[in-house]
């Protein structure tokens, strides 16, 4: 029994790291986040200041920005016409409405 144990702990262990942000984050949480902050600029996943630049997955794509990291990192520290959310947003939501962006760019927002 001792054994089983130790061998469901070391298996747990070595699963831990696969799991992805994805399942990490609060995708509903991002949701309501990004309707609160996100969406006067960026409703549909458009961008009413810079048109090319969209949340959508080509535009994502070819602007580098297709990773959870990439996401985090603009909406921490903001760039060009994007503000910073760093005051705003703690890392959490951060990563919540990150996830949610990815999300809907895989689904076609």
């Amino acid at each position: 029994m001792k054994k089983l144990l130790i061998i469901c702990v070391a298996i747990a262990f070595l699963l831990l790291p696969m799991t992805s942000p994805t399942q990490a984050a609060n995708v509903a949480n991002g949701a309501k986040i990004f309707n609160a902050n996100c969406s006067a600029c960026h409703l549909g996943g458009n961008n009413v200041i810079i048109p090319s630049k969209t949340l959508k997955k080509e535009a994502l794509e070819k602007y580098g920005m297709n990773s959870l990291e990439a996401i985090m990192t603009q909406v921490t520290k903001g760039k060009n016409a994007m503000p910073s959310f760093r005051s705003r947003l703690n890392p959490a939501q951060v990563e919540d409405v990150a996830t949610y962006v990815l999300q809907q760019s895989e689904q076609g927002w």
